[in-house]
């Protein structure tokens, strides 16, 4: 009887997940898109922004890489010698 008992709650729990499931995830899933949206059309607002304020013509760099960095490459690269294909 209690193996009864357990199958028939255990079932009408899962029906019952299943049913709430049902109803919440969509709208979960809804809030989930619609902010995805919101945040898109910040990003996509503040671009616009930053484009309209800069002058016709003008250039901005916004990263220059340090030339320290390039000469102690070279240095480490070791040596390079020349050579000839023998045939």
């Amino acid at each position: 009887m209690t193996l009864l008992k357990f199958l028939f709650i255990t079932i009408l729990v899962l029906y019952l997940l299943k049913m709430i499931a049902r109803l919440l995830l969509p709208l979960l899933f809804q809030k989930v898109v619609n902010k995805a949206q919101q945040n898109f059309n910040n990003q996509y607002r503040g671009q616009q922004q930053h484009q309209q304020q800069r002058p016709a013509g003008k250039l901005n760099v916004d990263y220059i890489p340090p030339k320290e960095k390039e000469a102690r490459a070279a240095d480490k690269a070791g040596d390079f010698i020349d050579f000839e294909e023998i045939k």
